[in-house]
């Protein structure tokens, strides 16, 4: 008689032969089998749950499985980073919109919006960012300077963006008149005398005179500024003009004229001895004392120069070349241009195109 113990055992082993025969395992020894694809074969991509993702760019798996990015990161080189995600767009940090350069994508401020840059801040070459604007500017001890705007403590310096956005850019001369602008806005003074007329080109100012047949009296029409240059100290002065037509000087008195010295609407004795004329055919000081010849009516515009150094002397050039020398040059500070004369048949029309001094 078989106990109930010995029938459960021969039960065990029964079935167990039987699971052993029925095993349709293709692989009964555990080698894999190399007909089943493999889940992630991309080069760089890992399996995460029933996905493959490649844990250097996935935001919900970055650096690894379930190391998800907050909704202002993004994922880069397997790390989180913050960026902004902007409108419809997303960008990195330090993104400039391309709209404003004086926007930019700051996530510490904003992951939402534009971040302003600071004021002065280089938004390209010679520019900055004023007011949340884009210009060419300077920004000088925490002032903003519009370019060409001089230095207030030195005229030989001016804010040149091209060339500095922080410090003051020396400049070559500083203008005293700017042709086709308003004489009067420039701080200039007219001395006339009918008949003359004063008319404005795109890049000049033309001054004209005239007599009247049979009368005593010509026109006068005679540009002055004051405090043009400092009575004690070096100076050039460098006018750009063109004499249309002159007629001939008489001493003291000329029609097409340029001192670099004048009291009174036309000067006095010094003022007119030292003062340049300009002939159709030559230039000289006012006193005849030196003349010398030059084309001066041959429709160019020419550059004169009246150079005055420590020593008080003089000298005249144009275009580069010098004419005329003086010693004791004097001068109370106004310079003026144009017809200088009322003496009938002594006029001129000439256009000036602009005044300068030159930085010493």
């Amino acid at each position: 008689m078989f106990s109930i113990r010995s029938i459960a055992l021969s039960c065990v082993v029964v079935l167990g032969f039987f699971a052993a025969c029925s095993d349709d395992s293709p692989n009964p020894g555990g080698t894999p089998d190399a007909s089943v694809p493999e889940m992630c074969t991309t080069e760089g991509t890992t399996q995460c749950g029933d996905s493959c993702v490649n844990p250097q760019t996935d935001p919900l798996h970055c650096g690894g499985c379930d190391q998800a990015c907050t909704a202002t990161e993004d994922c880069a080189g397997g790390a989180c980073v913050a960026v902004c995600r902007i409108g419809s767009e997303q960008f990195a940090s330090g993104a400039v919109n391309a709209a404003n350069a004086c926007e930019q994508c700051v996530p510490a401020t904003s992951a939402t919006a534009w971040t302003l840059l600071a004021d002065g801040t280089a938004c390209g070459a010679g520019q900055i960012c004023s007011d949340g604007a884009c210009s060419p500017k300077c920004f000088i001890n925490s002032t903003f300077y519009d370019e060409g705007t001089p230095s207030p403590l030195n005229a030989c310096e001016v804010c040149a963006p091209a060339t500095s956005t922080t410090t003051w850019s020396p400049r070559e001369a500083i203008p005293l008149l700017v042709g086709g602008t308003d004489i009067a806005a420039q701080g200039w003074t007219t001395y006339s005398q009918a008949p003359n007329t004063l008319t404005y080109g795109a890049d000049h100012v033309r001054l004209a005179t005239s007599t009247n047949s049979g009368a005593q009296s010509g026109g006068q029409l005679l540009l002055a500024k004051a405090n043009a240059v400092a009575p004690t100290q070096p100076f050039t002065l460098r006018v750009t003009m063109q004499v249309e037509s002159v007629s001939r000087h008489n001493q003291l008195d000329s029609g097409a004229a340029i001192l670099g010295s004048i009291a009174g609407t036309v000067g006095n004795s010094s003022d007119r001895a030292q003062m340049i004329y300009l002939d159709s055919a030559a230039i000289g000081w006012a006193d005849d004392s030196q003349t010398s010849a030059f084309a001066v009516t041959d429709g160019a515009y020419h550059v004169y120069e009246l150079a005055v150094n420590a020593d008080k002397v003089a000298t005249v050039s144009v275009d580069g070349v010098a004419k005329l020398t003086r010693n004791n040059f004097v001068t109370n500070g106004t310079i003026a241009i144009g017809d200088q004369t009322n003496d009938p048949n002594v006029d001129g029309v000439v256009r000036i195109k602009s005044v300068e001094k030159l930085c010493q």
